[in-house]
């Protein structure tokens, strides 16, 4: 049976939280961690810098893996006018939340893909959290508990960290994750990569093992 042959796939991302939501599209991928300076340039706004982090990440794998298409993504929360990525300790953590405490923020969250041929696709989203009046202890419970450390802004939305919120409003439920999987399937399409056609070829390889094709 001839099948065309799909592009394979580069998360260029370590997080453990990204991989997780990147297997439910069911899709064979590999992990290429960019190492890039993840740092706010001074005068930046957020989205700004989420969004080029983002395709940063993107560009910085593929050009060591020129044929394959890659994922690049980022996340930064803002509150009024702070920026705040990963705390990287307990001491920032607490700091981080109890400035949070009680107020609105915003999950700044871009996704670039990048195909076989160096085209790249992005997308952006802005989730509008606002946050419970948090006691020193609950703070500190969840931080014990979940060790967000390597979360923009200390929030870990997939564990506890949704109990931090009063209420959360976006486009789609995985944005806050660091992920977004309807923009990323979106995107994945445009560049050759379709999750349920995907599926289909590799239900349909299988079963030519067996009978003839019938699909």
């Amino acid at each position: 049976m001839i099948m065309q042959k799909t592009p394979s796939l580069i998360l260029a991302s370590s997080s453990i939280t990204r991989r997780a939501l990147l297997d439910r599209l069911n899709i064979p991928y590999q992990i290429d961690k960019p190492e890039i300076d993840e740092q706010v340039q001074a005068g930046e706004q957020a989205a700004a810098a989420c969004l080029r982090l983002a395709q940063q990440k993107a560009h910085t794998v593929a050009l060591r893996h020129p044929q394959a298409v890659v994922i690049g993504s980022d996340q930064l929360v803002a509150c009024g006018n702070h920026i705040l990525g990963k705390p990287h300790s307990a001491e920032r953590a607490f700091t981080q939340l109890r400035m949070l405490s009680g107020q609105t923020i915003l999950f700044h969250v871009a996704v670039a893909v990048i195909d076989t041929h160096g085209r790249i696709q992005t997308s952006f989203e802005t989730v509008t959290a606002h946050m419970r009046d948090l006691t020193d202890a609950e703070i500190n419970h969840y931080i014990a508990q979940e060790r967000p450390f390597d979360c923009a802004g200390s929030m870990k939305s997939e564990g506890l960290g949704v109990t931090l919120l009063e209420s959360m409003h976006s486009c789609d439920p995985t944005a806050i994750m660091g992920l977004p999987l309807i923009a990323t399937a979106r995107l994945l399409r445009g560049a050759g990569i379709n999750p349920l056609g995907t599926s289909d070829q590799i239900l349909c390889a299988a079963r030519s093992w067996r009978s003839p094709p019938s699909c």
